[in-house]
């Protein structure tokens, strides 16, 4: 029994279709100068620019072409700094989002960012509250407006790394599922499986979390359903909006419980690759379901995780007594019909296995799988995956 538990979200959270227009009114109590961080295609923020300009705000825009490194962030705090922003919006990706969270967070704690870092750095502590800042997701999956860590690359080392404090934890979460209606389907399947697999892996981690418990059951047939209906039709909004719900309720869930050994080698694949994280996820994820339900019925039979692998089955197959094994291919069935690459794809052969594994065993994500793979699971799970 969970006796103490604790549960923590942006400070304000606006859903539903059409919200973008409430952006200008949420943020003008802060100041009158904003970092508007977006994407490679400043022109899809063309609308958001003009919600702002009509309450008065001054607005700087700062692009972010590809996954943050921490000389993106360099590059962001110069920008605060000569715009004298009062205010940081992120408007995009996970990528996006990131960079503006580190942003903001940077902008009020001195030193050098690499200070504040996780493995590569000296992880200190941010201790100062980060400049108000709002996050507007373009996409449906990484669910990064609620998180309160920003991943960043750093290539010389070929590894992303985590800057984390509760001070990055947006003020607002604005999410508007108009906004994904254009995603080309390629990207609406990455991120979305994304999301899936955060539910998935946070529902059957080892930190167990009743609130978390509720999202998951809620956000997994949800967005296993919104992805197929997405997938025949990429203009519906109904199931558009589900799949913003379930990317949105995925982040909650990994902001509070833990992930799983599908990130966890995720994370040094990216490190080491040019491979986007939600299909490398989506790659993963059936593998890793497999090797984890194999190993609890091997090694641990009782274990609540497998009892919960079981309920997502039902849930993804709509029939009550699914096995766990029900829900694997289930998810083999889904990532086909998202025509998801193998992770050969994007340049991974065997002989990188070793790498990514003894990384991925360092991995934080990888602490809370459910019980420990072995190397020799982890790389039967790779050879799976690619």
């Amino acid at each position: 029994m969970i006796t103490r538990f604790e549960f923590t979200t942006a400070s304000q959270i606006v859903f539903g279709p059409g919200v973008l227009r409430e952006a200008g009114q949420l943020v003008r109590p802060w100041g009158t100068r904003t970092l508007v961080v977006t994407g490679s295609n400043p022109a899809r923020a063309e609308y958001l620019i003009k919600v702002l300009v009509s309450v008065g705000i001054d607005v700087t825009l700062f692009t972010v072409a590809h996954e943050p490194s921490v000389d993106t962030v360099v590059q962001g705090l110069a920008a605060v700094k000569a715009a004298r922003a009062e205010i940081v919006i992120g408007f995009g990706g996970g990528s996006v989002i990131d960079t503006a969270k580190a942003v903001a967070g940077l902008a009020t704690n001195r030193g050098n960012p690499l200070d504040y870092l996780e493995l590569v750095g000296k992880g200190k502590p941010l201790t100062t509250p980060a400049l108000p800042w709002m996050a507007i997701p373009t996409t449906a999956g990484t669910g990064a407006e609620v998180t309160r860590n920003a991943v960043l690359g750093v290539p010389e080392r070929r590894v992303k790394v985590s800057l984390r404090s509760p001070h990055l934890l947006a003020k607002v979460a604005l999410i508007d599922p108009e906004l994904t209606l254009d995603l080309p389907l390629p990207v609406t399947a990455s991120t979305g499986m994304d999301a899936l697999t955060q539910l998935i892996e946070a529902y059957v981690c080892n930190r167990p979390h009743p609130m978390v418990d509720v999202l998951c059951a809620s956000g997994i047939p949800l967005a296993a359903q919104a992805l197929d209906f997405v997938w025949s039709d990429s203009r519906d909004l109904a199931a558009r909006t589900d799949l913003a719900q379930a990317a949105l309720w995925s982040g909650m869930a990994l902001a509070n419980a833990g992930l799983g050994a599908v990130h966890g080698l995720a994370g040094p694949i990216g490190g080491m690759f040019a491979a986007p994280h939600g299909m490398v996820c989506a790659a993963l994820l059936a593998p890793v379901m497999s090797a984890n339900i194999e190993a609890l019925r091997v090694r641990a039979p009782e274990h609540r995780a497998l009892l919960r692998y079981g309920r997502i089955a039902g849930w993804l197959t709509e029939r009550a007594r699914a096995t766990p094994e029900a829900g694997v291919r289930h998810i083999q069935s889904l990532t086909a019909r998202l025509q998801v690459p193998k992770l050969s794809a994007f340049g991974i052969t065997q002989k990188d296995f070793p790498e990514i594994i003894a990384q991925a065993q360092q991995a934080s994500s990888m602490k809370a799988n459910p019980l420990v793979l072995t190397p020799a699971e982890l790389d039967a799970v790779l050879k799976q995956s690619t």
